[in-house]
């Protein structure tokens, strides 16, 4: 933890601490940490319902998360379970949209970053439309990382790449859980403010992907939106994820009834 800040405010669902506010809080955390000069490697994730019920069962995924500066809520339902829990502040952070608010935030001071994920082609895409629709002509390097593991002198020389290139923020768009364990992997290596894990971030912003309209978003029904656009793709996902993340909310609450 830098002098300059201290942790972020945070409050537990299904035991992973989650960010206790909104994306404008999160912005000048992370505008504030890059001023302050130490670069930490801090990680953030962008966390909704499917990263929540993925760590009941992966037990290094969990580990992943609880290791993070910040995992933002990225979903309605961990907001609504946060403030039955007395959360005052916390709001969506939905993913797409923190990465818009900060590279709109960056455009003007020099806050430098890179873009680690997608398709062939997608970070190139996705940097020219920083350039088009944010004004931000901030970002030093693209990668499109191979869909196997990376062996350990891989991840040495992207970390030196990086890091030579004087990045403050790395964003990382593949998907949950690989893309959170790839940042903390890579945080060993480079040297940086921020490693963010945004999934499909990446893919909205280059018009490749539909979002759903906002009042199936505030209303925690995204996931039906996407499921209706990606049936094949996406079905046993949400038919596991909606009823499971339900459940294990259900049992920490008569849990700590009975307690």
């Amino acid at each position: 933890m830098s002098d300059r800040n201290p942790m972020p405010p945070t409050i537990k669902v299904l035991d992973i601490p989650m960010f206790d506010g909104n994306i404008p809080d999160a912005c000048e955390i992370v505008k504030s940490e890059v001023a302050g000069g130490q670069r930490l490697n801090r990680c953030v994730s962008a966390t909704g319902a499917h990263g929540l019920v993925t760590s009941k069962s992966d037990e290094g995924f969990k580990s992943v998360l609880q290791s993070f500066f910040m995992n933002l809520p990225d979903g309605m339902p961990g907001v609504w379970v946060a403030r039955k829990k007395g959360a005052k502040r916390i709001e969506r952070c939905y993913g797409p949209d923190f990465f818009e608010y900060i590279l709109r935030h960056t455009a003007e001071g020099g806050i430098k970053h890179y873009f680690c994920g997608g398709k062939e082609g997608v970070p190139e895409k996705l940097k020219q439309a920083c350039e088009d629709k944010f004004n931000n002509r901030n970002v030093v390097g693209t990668l499109s990382p191979p869909f196997r593991e990376l062996s350990d002198d891989e991840m040495r020389g992207l970390g030196k790449e990086i890091s030579d290139l004087g990045t403050d923020i790395i964003w990382v768009g593949i998907s949950t859980p690989k893309q959170e364990k790839f940042a903390l992997r890579l945080a060993k290596y480079a040297n940086v403010h921020f490693l963010v894990t945004v999934g499909a971030a990446f893919d909205f912003h280059i018009g490749g992907v539909k979002q759903a309209p906002s009042f199936m978003q505030k209303n925690g029904l995204e996931w039906l939106f996407r499921l209706c656009v990606e049936p094949k793709r996406l079905w046993k996902r949400y038919v596991h994820i909606v009823p499971m993340f339900i459940i294990y909310n259900l049992r920490e609450w008569l849990a700590g009834n009975k307690a």
